[in-house]
């Protein structure tokens, strides 16, 4: 019985829901979305969108859909493996550069771009930031293994905790 219950649940058959609803609009031709990503408060999300045939990202206010701007990564393209602290303060993305794929974080209360260099040989493949920020989690592939690397972010960035810095463009900031 208890696994015919677990199976109407997650067939969506059932009349319990998951409170599912929609991101917002994209507002570029209703571009597919690829790897979501929610600031740990809710409030941010980013995504990976198609935009005049190459990969961006995407960051909206929820749930209002309020595309939130972003200073650097416009012209870095294409995107991938976007992660978010927990006020949406930093934005972790994988970017394309010639034949290199660097891992950035766009502190988005100073309109600071970090470069995280890698040791020789290794190409990141995706990443988690941490919700305070001063962790990261890469994924990488050299030397024929692949591999999870931390890092430790303490003295490059400054937590964002629950009760952080106001990010402009952020919900509750100031103009």
């Amino acid at each position: 019985m208890l696994l015919g219950l677990l199976a109407l649940l997650l067939s969506g058959c059932g009349s319990w829901s998951w409170g599912r609803r929609s991101a917002g609009p994209v507002g570029w031709g209703g571009a597919d979305r690829q790897d979501p990503a929610l600031s740990g408060n809710g409030r941010v999300l980013a995504s990976v969108v198609r935009r005049d045939g190459r990969d961006t990202v995407l960051l909206q206010e929820q749930p209002s859909g309020a595309v939130l701007p972003l200073r650097h990564f416009g012209r870095l393209q294409p995107h991938r493996s976007p992660s978010l602290s927990w006020n949406g303060r930093y934005l972790a993305l994988l970017v394309q550069q010639g034949p290199e794929r660097r891992v950035l974080i766009e502190d988005r209360a100073t309109g600071r771009l970090h470069r995280l260099p890698l040791p020789g040989g290794l190409v990141p493949e995706s990443l988690s930031l941490a919700d305070d920020g001063r962790r990261i989690a890469i994924a990488t592939e050299g030397d024929g293994r692949s591999r999870v690397q931390l890092y430790d972010l303490t003295t490059l960035l400054e937590p964002d905790l629950p009760a952080g810095l106001p990010v402009r463009g952020a919900p509750g900031a100031a103009p």
